[in-house]
């Protein structure tokens, strides 16, 4: 048989991922969603301080040498377990009835920490969703849709929270924020998180994935040079991406985000079942 080129790509699909993110400058953080949200800031070397290991930061290969400084966040996991106990009691909803369901709520405003470790195995999660609010002294969401809600502006506020921290540790600016994945779909999350962060979106493409795959192997066959090429094949192509600017009142949503920083800080005692272990 004849040889069978071979191209060592980015190969951790996050690495791929940013390799697709269609940004114009450095000044850009990425949130790679989907069942984890994997978001960070992309840098040309390490960034190694005390204050990047408290925060859970860590320093992985990119593409040409770059280190992406990223955090993982719990991400749609808790919405799709939330989806799995409603299937499972007869309410079998899609995920756009529960992105409807949601923004129709009247949200009672509560807020949870999406990485307390209550939230991290399968299980009953609207349940523990509404143990945590009571633990943290907040008004429980009772219906699926206030739910969601407090799970997606919940994941916004903690995206915010992320981005602040790497800022302040890596000295980068974020102009722009760009989310590439499964999680893309969520289109109430994507808006949600333009208003929490203050911060413009660019969502999209959704195979980003698979996309920076094919442009590293396009780069080591000489038919682009550069990431910032790549990145301008994905800005020129015909794949979807959608910007959200931010919206709502700038107050409310630093009221959300006293709230998250509060239950941050409250050490809410729930076991890995959600129960209280007082």
């Amino acid at each position: 048989g004849g040889d069978v080129p071979v191209t060592a790509v980015a190969s951790h699909d996050t690495a791929s991922a940013v390799v697709a993110v269609p940004a114009e400058d450095e000044n850009f953080a990425y949130i790679s969603s989907g069942t984890w949200s994997l978001m960070g800031v992309e840098l040309p070397e390490p960034a190694i301080t005390q204050e990047g290991m408290r925060a859970n930061f860590t320093n992985e290969g990119g593409f040409g040498g770059t280190t992406r400084f990223l955090k993982n966040v719990m991400g749609l996991w808790l919405l799709q377990e939330c989806r799995r106990t409603w299937a499972r009691d007869g309410r079998d909803y899609s995920y756009e009835e529960l992105a409807y369901l949601a923004e129709a709520s009247s949200a009672t405003g509560s807020v949870v920490d999406p990485d307390h470790p209550a939230f991290l195995r399968p299980g009953d999660m609207p349940g523990r969703i509404r143990r945590f609010c009571q633990e943290s002294q907040q008004t429980p969401p009772e219906e699926p849709g206030a739910v969601v809600r407090c799970v997606l502006q919940s994941l916004a506020l903690k995206y915010r929270w992320v981005i602040e921290r790497a800022q302040e540790i890596t000295g980068r600016r974020v102009d722009a924020i760009h989310v590439v994945g499964g999680g893309v779909r969520n289109k109430l999350l994507c808006q949600l998180t333009a208003n929490a962060t203050r911060i413009p979106v660019q969502a999209g493409p959704v195979e980003a994935t698979a996309l920076g795959n094919l442009l590293v192997q396009a780069y080591s066959r000489g038919h682009v040079g550069s990431l910032e090429e790549m990145r301008a094949v994905v800005r020129a192509s015909p794949v979807e991406v959608r910007d959200y600017l931010p919206t709502g009142g700038k107050e409310e949503w630093e009221d959300a985000y006293g709230r998250l920083r509060k239950v941050m800080e409250a050490n809410v005692q729930l076991d890995r079942e959600g129960a209280n272990v007082d």
